[in-house]
């Protein structure tokens, strides 16, 4: 078991100095362009009842750029367990992977987060005359790209590696049993397109 810092930096060694400099405080022009380019975002928080990771996702550069340090991203309607909003209100840290389809690298940022519903913040992001309760404002502490190994030992992006969908549990098989049998789990995928289509805003 490594325990200690020293056994680990023993162990890796120093970081890469690219891995350094490619770190910087703010958005520049490069790292605006992922943030508008991306569809979604992967959002980690921590806080008293534990961690969460959770995506969100929309038409690309649904998250704004307010300006170099600070990004919004809207809370669109989901199941109601706002675990991360509940960890931003008791530890504001927070860490987002911008995700780009068909592109291998990533974008990381870590700052400090704060949750808004102030109406001229969340009338930027109306759709269809809907407005999200909150929204998730950033300021930056750090922003990064990740190199593209991991989605390249993926394959992610390679359509002869997809999986096809029927090789996995439904999501209302998957329901069915850990409901015990209080959900109906083919009524609940028959429903489950047209329930996600009217709910998404």
């Amino acid at each position: 078991m490594i325990t200690t810092l020293e056994e680990l930096e023993a162990l890796y060694g120093p970081p890469h100095p690219r891995s350094i400099e490619k770190e910087i405080a703010f958005l520049n022009p490069d790292y605006n362009a992922f943030v508008e380019a991306s569809p979604l975002v992967v959002i980690a928080t921590a806080g008293e009842e534990g961690l969460d990771c959770s995506p969100k996702g929309d038409r690309p550069g649904f998250v704004a750029i307010i300006d170099e340090r600070t990004l919004a991203i809207p809370d669109r309607p989901g199941n109601n367990r706002v675990d991360n909003l509940r960890n931003i209100i008791r530890d504001p840290r927070i860490s987002l992977l911008f995700i780009i389809p068909g592109v291998q690298e990533t974008l990381r940022v870590n700052g400090r987060a704060v949750i808004s519903n102030e109406p001229p913040l969340l009338g930027r992001f109306e759709v269809g005359g809907k407005l999200p309760r909150t929204v998730i404002v950033v300021t930056i502490d750090a922003v990064y790209f990740h190199c593209s190994k991991a989605l390249v030992r993926s394959a992610l992006w390679d359509p002869a590696r997809f999986v096809e969908r029927s090789r996995l549990p439904s999501a209302g098989a998957m329901l069915q049993r850990l409901s015990h049998g209080k959900v109906d789990g083919a009524t609940y995928d028959r429903d489950a397109p047209a329930r996600t289509q009217e709910t998404l805003y």
